[in-house]
């Protein structure tokens, strides 16, 4: 599969001028061994910044570690070095974009969703190309995950569905039960929840967050442009692929999401309560190490 050149040139909206879509085309080979993502969601991963540092809690905020249902991505990327810039890697997967909503905007309607250790997408080893990659890099698109919340001095457990694309165009989404129509974009950091409660029964509310930390280790190197989701990971002993293999080569995307959901805490009591007034300000993942499996 060919380098997307064109996309050094450009900020991620960056990058899409060229893309490979989330199904093979017509007419293309499809046998013979694959290349296989799969999706981990790790609550014990460590918890980086955006420069790929580790991070603690800020002042006023609180954290919990969400119990993720599922997670699209928009993009994946193997680069051969740290300092191959955003774009001239192999991107071996571009999903759907839409102009619906006026701007470009990644097309929630054909997103793909996958939960933990489910397969996200793969592609034919022969339509990648040979050499030993370092790096890869993920644009995450979308998030589905409960989360611990009390009203009324009662804890609950409520679903949030996240937002965390560079733009989103949605038409309707389910949180859990509950749909919301929007037929419109939404910006980086959009949000909706949703809670059951005894008598009064499923209640939804969205909102938007003001930021999305995108851990980047490469962040000297080779930095992502401002409102991406492009998040970087080291594989440990890199990986190769000789053009030869003649079985599926199985990569987990292992993504930290050590109290990766996080709030302005009013009470500072590092209880989510949105009656005391908290609110979302960070739903970014945490961290990706890239896993070759044996």
């Amino acid at each position: 599969m060919k380098n997307w050149k064109s996309l050094a040139v450009i900020p991620l909206i960056m990058i899409s001028a060229c893309k490979k879509e989330e199904t093979d085309p017509p007419g293309t080979d499809t046998s013979g061994p694959r290349l296989v993502f799969k999706f981990k969601f790790d609550p014990d991963q460590e918890r980086l910044n955006n420069f790929g540092q580790p991070s603690s809690i800020p002042a006023e905020h609180g954290a919990q570690t969400p119990d993720f249902n599922g997670m699209s991505a928009h993009y994946i990327e193997l680069a051969p070095s740290g300092y191959t810039p955003l774009g001239e890697g192999e991107v071996v997967f571009y999903g759907a974009e839409t102009n619906v909503g006026g701007e470009k905007a990644v097309d929630f309607s054909k997103a793909i969703i996958k939960g933990d250790g489910e397969v996200f997408y793969s592609i034919p080893l022969s339509q990648v190309a040979t050499g030993n990659y370092q790096w890869a890099r993920v644009s995450l698109a979308y998030q589905n995950f409960d989360i611990n919340f009390r009203w009324d001095n009662v804890d609950y457990t409520g679903t949030l569905a996240s937002f965390v694309a560079y733009r989103s165009y949605i038409n309707t989404y389910k949180i859990k039960t509950a749909s919301r129509s929007v037929n419109a974009n939404k910006d980086q950091g959009y949000w909706g929840f949703e809670a059951t409660y005894p008598v009064v029964g499923a209640v939804t509310i969205d909102g938007q967050a003001q930021g999305t930390t995108v851990p980047n280790p490469l962040f000297d190197t080779s930095p992502i442009p401002a409102g991406s989701c492009v998040v970087t990971g080291q594989f440990e002993n890199g990986l190769t692929i000789t053009g030869n293999e003649t079985e599926d080569i199985v990569v987990t995307l292992s993504f930290s999401i050590n109290n990766s959901f996080e709030w302005y805490d009013v009470d500072q009591d590092n209880i989510y309560e949105t009656q005391a007034g908290d609110y979302p300000v960070d739903m970014g993942i945490r961290g990706l190490i890239p896993i070759v499996e044996p």
